[in-house]
């Protein structure tokens, strides 16, 4: 069975608890550095997101259909 992608939200939720386990310091060593690597492969992910939501919002349609880079 495939799994569901995640949404931009479910992500950066995670991200955060990710963040707040770290932060709290109760965690081993092993398992610190695990979570890292998972909180900097959630990053990346969520900052291609935003990438491409930036690059969408910064067209503007023509009246002929056609897109237009919008100058910001």
């Amino acid at each position: 069975m495939p799994s569901k992608k995640k949404t931009f939200e479910e992500n950066l939720q995670e991200l955060e608890a990710i963040v707040a386990k770290l932060e709290n310091g109760d965690v081993a060593l092993e398992e610190a550095i695990a979570e890292f690597q998972k909180g900097m492969v959630l990053s990346k992910d969520l900052q291609q997101t935003l990438a491409q939501a930036e690059k969408t919002l910064v067209k503007v349609m023509q009246a002929d259909g056609s897109e237009k880079e919008f100058d910001a």
